[in-house]
């Protein structure tokens, strides 16, 4: 089947399947379809310039189409993805994170090591030693999921 739309449509298969893949790039942006997308043009631009040569099988332009969306690939993924920019609000949606360092008092006793606090206008659930109602505490930690933080009593 394959070996028959090729021989019908020629060198202009490449084209097609390249902007094919293009326009699914523009419906469904993601910046990976537009590197494969540009491999088969160029092997559309390739196959326009020797489609008479007797090794330029259908095999051989799928292996070069793979090679090609391959090389595509890593220098599109070189030039747009190689940017690692900083923030400057690295904790912009690590809220756990951002209360590191907060002070306040239990409003509830720390029993079996877990407990609750309110920081701003959320309740928290904490971890950390036992410690009574009323004591003054520093949070000095938060869980990866940001759903529990971690306590330490406050020494005068």
């Amino acid at each position: 089947m394959f070996e028959r739309i090729m021989s019908e449509l020629g060198p202009w298969v490449w084209m097609v399947l390249g902007f094919v893949l293009l326009v699914m790039e523009v419906i469904a942006p993601g910046i990976f379809m537009l590197w494969i997308g540009i491999a088969a043009l160029l092997i559309g631009v390739v196959s326009l310039l020797i489609w008479d040569a007797d090794f330029w099988t259908w095999q051989i332009q799928v292996l070069a189409f793979l090679a090609m969306s391959l090389v595509s690939t890593y220098v599109g993924k070189r030039l747009v993805g190689g940017r690692d920019d900083g923030t400057d609000q690295p904790l912009l949606n690590r809220r756990g994170a951002q209360m590191i360092g907060r002070m306040a008092t239990l409003d509830e006793p720390i029993k079996d090591g877990r407990g609750r606090i309110k920081l701003g206008d959320t309740l928290w659930r904490i971890s950390g030693p036992d410690l009574p109602a009323g004591t003054q505490v520093r949070v000095t930690g938060a869980a990866d999921t940001d759903l529990e933080l971690t306590v330490e009593a406050v020494l005068d």
